[in-house]
Order: C-alpha cells, then structure tokens, then sequence
C-alpha cells in the first residue's frame, strides 16, 4: 500500500483497498480461485508455507486467494493489523465466542443483539457452563456495573438487530479492557462507512458480510478484524480446524460488491432519513426507531461515534401481527424477506426475521413488540419508497374502514 494510498479517502479504499496482489495476467478484476489445494515442488517451501513461516497456501480449508483479498479489503477498510473470515456471519460471532470461553468464564453483553447472538448467549454458552449477564440496551451503568463484576468478555452490538439501539463504544471499551475485557463490537448495521469501533478502543469487530459488505443479497460471508494479530490469529485456528471457512466464489461476490459500498451506504443512509421521519407523521405507527432522528434517545452518540447513520430502520405499528399482516403486502417495491442490507428495499416482523428463534415472550423482554416492522431501506429512489408506504398504509385504511 502506497503512501498515497494510505492517505485516499474511505470511498476510493473501497473500490482499489487489497486487489493488486491478487491481479494476474494483467486482469483488472481478483480471479475466483477454486482450487482446493495448492501445489509445491520444493518440500521446504511447502514446509515453510505450512507453517507459517511463508506466505502462501496449501488447502482451501486453511485460506484461498480470492478470499484473502476480500479479507485484506476490509483490513484496510477498518483500520485493522489482522482479519479473518468464514462462512458466515453467524459463523464469525460464533467461531470467535468459541475460541476465548471456556468453562468458569463469563461474558456481558447487551439484551438486544441479533436473535441468533441471543440464542449463544442464553442456550450454548451456559450450557457450556459459561456465565452470562445480559444488561439494559443504552444503560451504559448497568453494563459497566456488570463489568466490574468480572468478565471474559464484554460483547456488543451498536446500532442493534432490529431496534437499532445505540451503545457509547468509547465508553464502554474502556470500561472493558480497563478491567481487562477482550471487547467485541458486532458492526453489522453500521459498516466500516459509518463506524470504525477500533479507533475507539475496541479489540475485535465483526461483520456479517452477507448484508451491507455484499450488497446484493447473493453470497453469505462473517469477518473479524482486530488490532492485535495474536488474537485473530487464535480465532483464525479455531475457524480452520473447525471448518466454518469462506468459499471463494462468496468471497469473489462481496469483494466486487464492495467496491459500491460507499455509495450504497450513502443512499441507504438517506433514504432511511426519509422514510423515519414520514413514518413519524403516519397515525398507524406507533413508533419510529432510527438513530438519525433527534428523537432517538442515543441520538447524540450516534452522532459522535457515526459518520452516517444506516440505511436500518424499524417501526411498530398500532394493531400489532393483525396490521402487520395486513400492511407488509400492500408494499410494491419491498422484498418481504429475512434479509437486510440488499440493494433493494427489504421488509419483515421480527418474529420471521431477526429474532425468529425467540418465542414471544423472548421478544418482549428485549423490547421488541410483536407490531415491530424492520425496515432495509435500498438504493431506490427515495421518493419513491416513501410513495410506495403512502400508499400501501392508505389501502389498509381503506380496508379497516370497510
């Protein structure tokens, strides 16, 4: 990487960050590489690669080309020293969990992470004898009460999955490590566009890089990055002899996604803007939940830790599953679908989407009604999204009246 390189803005990282390595025959595109092996001649060399000693690579299980590019890209991206990636981004929160618990730990989080999170926190982990303590989302004194009892790990996720909630990173980073935490920040919603927990303290962030980091709905992939390379390079172990690995073509696929984050991530910021704030003025919301509103009560740190805040948004909506049934349809250009992050403008209940795993009562002690709509806003016009929830909200009227 150039000094010219180093000094490029986010924007032109994500489109040049981490390819030229891996161009060959002159080709202006990374090459998907699927080959499960690589071969050597020479048995020291081999050796060498084998362990570590060389760059290089010996079995697709272990790494892959393609899928070091795509790694090396958001290193660059996050401001990381070390990454590695999996299959998954379920794979990723999971594999890292994994690699530093063990039997007598503890770990603090939050109450509202990502429903499968959610499930390792309150099924796996302790049935692995690991203790668990979940706090108050944004109770930044309960968090760090929680803390001071003791912890291997404390992990977050800011903004949260489907409430998009908001934590002080800086804050509760130095709560953690100070009482010697490994601090985990799951950057889902945010990206590196928006959010680079790193610079505020963080030891490892993580990405399901089948949302945002893809783009297109096409490819499932999870990521670590880290400062420290000691501690990715134990997630990394872990992640090889277990399995979860990355395949290239998905790598190839989120790669080229990409290289149009910046300018995803702008339009999706906007239009969730947008939409949050007709949605306020609609009488069959309940509720509007986005960090970009003023009316957010995390607003203000959103607004210092974030450059931008997200194209997530979520609204409840007065009569429940009943007016969520009813309204979802209505919608022409929405994919009703558990999935976010897409070019296109995706919908659902929690209920079906991220927090599917809960049963009700699950989701209402997190916070989350059973009217609750979460809403991945894509790089439609804005006008016309906002168009298309007009008149989607003015059909169920109708039908209510009639």
């Amino acid at each position: 990487m150039t000094k010219n390189f180093e000094q490029a803005k986010i924007d032109t990282k994500s489109v040049w960050a981490g390819e030229k390595d891996y161009l060959v025959h002159g080709a202006t595109q990374v090459p998907v590489i699927p080959s499960v092996a690589f071969g050597y001649d020479d048995m020291d060399e081999w050796y060498d690669v084998a362990i570590g000693k060389k760059k290089g690579h010996i079995y697709g299980r272990n790494t892959n080309p393609t899928v070091q590019a795509f790694e090396d890209k958001l290193k660059i991206l996050e401001g990381a020293e070390a990454v590695t990636s999996f299959s998954t981004g379920m794979a990723a929160i999971s594999n890292t969990l994994y690699t530093f618990l063990v039997p007598g730990d503890r770990i603090v989080s939050i109450k509202d992470t990502y429903g499968g999170t959610n499930k390792i926190f309150t099924e796996f982990l302790p049935r692995m004898g690991v203790e668990v303590e979940l706090c108050e989302t944004g109770s930044h004194e309960a968090i760090a009460e929680a803390v001071q009892k003791g912890c291997k790990i404390l992990y977050l996720e800011t903004p949260t999955n489907p409430t998009v909630k908001i934590t002080d990173i800086e804050k509760m980073a130095k709560v953690g490590k100070d009482l010697g935490a490994l601090v985990i920040v799951d950057n889902t919603f945010a990206t590196p566009i928006n959010q680079n927990p790193l610079q505020l303290g963080v030891d490892l962030v993580i990405h399901s890089a089948t949302k945002f980091l893809g783009g297109h709905a096409d490819a499932l992939g999870g990521v670590v990055c880290g400062k420290d390379p000691e501690l990715i390079e134990k997630i990394y172990h872990y992640r090889e002899i277990n399995g979860a690995t990355m395949d290239p073509w998905a790598a190839y696929l989120i790669l080229r996604g990409m290289k149009t984050l910046h300018l995803r991530i702008e339009r999706q910021a906007s239009n969730a803007m947008k939409l949050a704030n007709y949605l306020q003025t609609e009488e069959m919301v309940e509720a509007v939940f986005y960090p970009g509103l003023e009316t957010h009560p995390n607003h203000d740190i959103a607004k210092k830790q974030m450059r931008g805040f997200g194209g997530m948004l979520s609204f409840a909506v007065k009569g429940g599953v009943d007016t969520v049934r009813e309204l979802l349809p209505k919608l022409q250009f929405a994919h009703r679908a558990a999935n976010l992050g897409a070019v296109e403008t995706t919908v659902g209940p929690a209920r079906t989407t991220s927090h599917v795993e809960c049963t009700p009562e699950e989701r209402a002690a997190m916070g989350i009604p059973e009217g609750l709509i979460r809403v991945s806003c894509g790089i439609e016009d804005g006008e016309d999204i906002i168009s298309d929830f007009k008149q989607a909200f003015a059909s169920l009227r109708t039908a209510v009246r009639s």
